[in-house]
């Protein structure tokens, strides 16, 4: 994905990362044991590679995950 910095007027290209969306009724749990089956704490990586998840459930939202987030399943690249 490429998108223009207004602030500095440069290209920055985006780097790609694997995501997926959640089925019907799955959670971020459901999701960690497939994606990530031989990861010890696998559901906390997940939450740490999708931090606006993360900030969804700290504002007391008790809706879990929609069909519609993407969800992060390798982290984001190093800078």
């Amino acid at each position: 994905m490429r998108r223009i910095d207004r602030s500095r007027h440069t290209l920055v290209t985006m780097s790609n990362r694997r995501y997926v969306f959640p089925a019907a009724g799955e959670d971020l749990a459901t999701i960690a044991a497939r994606e990530l089956p031989d990861v010890d704490g696998a559901e906390q990586q997940l939450l740490s590679w999708n931090l606006h998840l993360a900030a969804r459930a700290g504002l007391g939202r008790a809706v879990g995950l929609l069909p519609s987030d993407i969800v992060f399943t390798e982290p984001p690249p190093a800078s």
